[in-house]
């Protein structure tokens, strides 16, 4: 398989241009390059102009790319029109099974054969969204790159291919989105949900259940992370967090020590059955990720940033009317 270089690219095309489509559009061109948008609604142009606009401060704050243009976009009705010219192709369309698999094979058709195209889809397979293009011989291309909401702010992309997807095509997508400054997940087999999708769908479900339950309030659930666990997870997500959690014996002392609890009725989710092969996994991968550094490093890294965050937090909250009064003080308790 051929596939053009990323680095020749200086057009791509938005096939959608709602939230996530024009969410797309505003980074990409917040990243130097020229935007080819489709979409059938006579309003998408006014809609995505002034989500441009509106995303444009916070890509400055960032930091643009060289020759970056919040102008330098068209918009099509046409699909091989904005296709024309652009040398890759990210599809965000409504999450509905049959008009993907009918828009994916109109763009496997009518972009050209080096040119890779992906789906913003927050959770079907790219299997099932390929079929029509399979049958037709058209699959080879088609890759998941999953963003999350908003795409010009949250910097991951979760990237997988289907059954019929050529794996040069996943690699390619993976540099793109690396080349274009995402953080890339690059999946090994396919999920529903894809890996952030299901873990914070967990945790809205559990939220939910206790709002029906009146075992918490809305705020209560909200503060619960906010003020709690979510100070930890930017600079450490749950595995980490955990680990930590067991001393100096890491994941494997939190695992064998806390192990039996995951059968308490805690949640309503039911947990996996801790296997010898999976708490080695679980212990493995907590190593991998540290990555050499000892445990009082991490304790030291984890508590520097979750101070700069909440002091961050502090100040962002002390400009909101009525929500100062929900942080506690860097030194206290949260």
């Amino acid at each position: 398989m051929q596939l053009r270089s990323i680095e020749s690219i200086d057009t791509v095309a938005c096939v959608g241009a709602g939230t996530i489509g024009g969410g797309w559009a505003a980074y990409f061109l917040s990243r130097g390059l020229r935007v080819r948008v489709w979409d059938p609604s006579p309003v998408a142009g006014e809609k995505l102009a002034r989500l441009i606009d509106t995303a444009w401060p916070a890509l400055t704050r960032l930091g643009l790319a060289e020759g970056a243009d919040k102008d330098a976009w068209t918009i099509h009705t046409d699909l091989a029109e904005a296709l024309d010219g652009a040398g890759f192709v990210q599809e965000s369309a409504p999450e509905d099974l049959a008009m993907k698999q009918d828009l994916l094979l109109g763009i496997a058709r009518a972009a050209a054969e080096d040119v890779v195209i992906a789906s913003s889809t927050s959770g079907y397979p790219m299997t099932d969204m390929a079929e029509a293009a399979a049958a037709e011989g058209l699959a080879d291309r088609l890759v998941v790159g999953h963003p999350f909401n908003p795409p010009y702010l949250i910097p991951l992309v979760e990237v997988v291919g289907g059954q019929q997807t050529a794996p040069a095509a996943v690699d390619w997508a993976s540099d793109w989105y690396r080349a274009i400054g995402k953080s890339v997940i690059t999946m090994d087999r396919e999920v529903p949900g894809f890996i952030a999708n299901r873990l914070q769908e967990a945790l809205w479900r559990e939220a939910l259940h206790m709002v029906n339950e009146g075992e918490a309030t809305v705020d209560q659930i909200d503060r619960a992370i906010t003020d709690g666990p979510g100070l930890r997870w930017p600079l450490q997500g749950p595995m980490l967090t955990f680990a930590l959690a067991g001393g100096e014996g890491g994941m494997a002392h939190m695992l064998d020590h806390f192990g039996p609890s995951l059968l308490s009725p805690w949640t309503r989710l039911t947990a996996p059955e801790l296997t010898q092969e999976l708490r080695d996994a679980v212990v493995t991968g907590c190593d991998d990720e540290a990555d050499g550094r000892s445990f009082p490093d991490l304790v030291t890294a984890r508590d520097a940033a979750i101070i700069e965050i909440r002091k961050l937090v502090g100040e962002l909250r002390a400009t909101l009317p009525g929500a100062a009064e929900h942080e506690a003080p860097v030194g206290g308790a949260a």
